[in-house]
């Protein structure tokens, strides 16, 4: 006997759709009721883009949109056709990494890593708008992005840095350019 399995909704079709990501064109087919989280991923390769809470209470999948915020887990793929999407791959120029992202490893804004690609894109936009914000102002562009390990305290310290970065005019260091050794006269076996 054989037997057949109807499915419960219909199969979504299949639109096409692009958009700017990280200043790369793309335009390729996607389903209709696909989530930009699901497309940057899946679709584009942008793995830094984090799947937490699929509710848009943890801000792990922020993205800019055009250059604002937005949550990607909640967010239609169709809605933003055309836009530019910036996600943390997109903030390093070449090998030089975004203010934020240097004072991020300096300061310990970053301790499991997970959250951390939400937090730079957010932080990345308030800098743009407003390169010396006040602690309050930090803590009210965050307030959409959980973190479970750093107490939140070196985060607004990672911004402050990053901050002082913008406002000085500072280059930061090219992040692959050669290193001391951060252990000198230790050799191996002794």
């Amino acid at each position: 006997m054989v037997q057949f399995r109807l499915p419960m909704l219909p199969n979504p079709g299949e639109v096409d759709w692009g958009a700017s990501v990280n200043g790369v064109d793309f335009s390729i087919p996607i389903e209709s009721n696909a989530i930009l989280l699901d497309v940057l991923r899946d679709r584009v390769g942008s793995l830094g883009t984090k799947r937490g809470c699929d509710m848009g209470t943890c801000g792990c999948c922020s993205v800019l949109i055009d250059g604002e915020p937005r949550l990607s887990c909640l967010t239609l793929a169709s809605e933003v056709r055309g836009t530019s999407i910036t996600t943390v791959e997109g903030l390093a120029d070449g090998h030089h990494l975004h203010p934020i992202q240097e004072t991020f490893t300096e300061y310990g804004g970053s301790q499991c890593g997970f959250c951390t690609p939400g937090f730079l894109v957010v932080i990345s936009a308030l800098l743009e708008e407003n390169q010396k914000p006040s602690d309050q102002e930090i803590k009210a562009a965050i307030e959409g992005n959980l973190c479970r390990c750093t107490g939140f305290q070196q985060i607004v310290d990672s911004v402050r840095a990053a901050s002082e970065i913008l406002v000085s005019g500072i280059d930061v260091e090219d992040s692959t350019a050669p290193k001391s050794d951060p252990h000198p006269g230790f050799e191996e076996g002794s």
